[in-house]
């Protein structure tokens, strides 16, 4: 009798816990594909990309300038005396030094910039997937990345896509 009641107890509990598991309405997200496909992340992504890419070829000149400066330092070592030598190569010193800072500051900038688009982006997306969490009832949203798989038809990446564009055509990145 005591393991019947025990037995009772335990099939009644699984039974309501596997119906409010079954009542549970999951969807699938993908961030990243939100981030870079909807209008305002591929226009801030391109924008950041072409920055990088001009610093890159000016600094990339800038290095070629300053190679060629050393080797004419080099090549002129035995006609200059030593006081001139180490002032021309101390001063070919500052130049490289200032050169990795602008460079540094440069990427540290675009790196800056990246990560307030993503923040920006993210605070308008937030409340629209909370709309749409709403609105449909929906208990739990998953990111992609952490899922195996699952049915197409919970992916809800393409409607919040669609909705992100509206509310935010653009970033405006400067």
């Amino acid at each position: 009798m005591k393991y019947l009641v025990k037995f009772f107890v335990v099939t009644l509990f699984l039974t309501f816990s596997t119906h409010a598991i079954a009542e549970q309405k999951i969807v699938v997200l993908d961030m990243k594909y939100v981030l870079n496909s909807s209008k305002a992340g591929k226009e801030a992504q391109d924008f950041l990309k072409k920055k990088f890419n001009d610093n890159a070829k000016k600094f990339s000149e800038l290095e070629k300038s300053l190679k060629k400066e050393e080797n004419d330092l080099l090549s002129k070592r035995a006609e200059l005396t030593k006081e001139q030598y180490k002032e021309e190569s101390d001063e070919l010193r500052k130049k490289v030094i200032e050169y990795q800072s602008n460079r540094r500051e440069s990427l540290d900038k675009i790196a800056t910039q990246r990560s307030e688009a993503r923040q920006k982006l993210m605070e308008y997306l937030k409340p629209i997937v909370n709309t749409y969490i709403k609105e449909n009832e929906i208990s739990l949203v998953i990111d992609k990345k952490n899922m195996l798989g699952g049915q197409p038809e919970y992916d809800i990446t393409n409607l919040i896509v669609d909705k992100l564009d509206k509310e935010l055509p653009s970033l405006k990145l400067e």
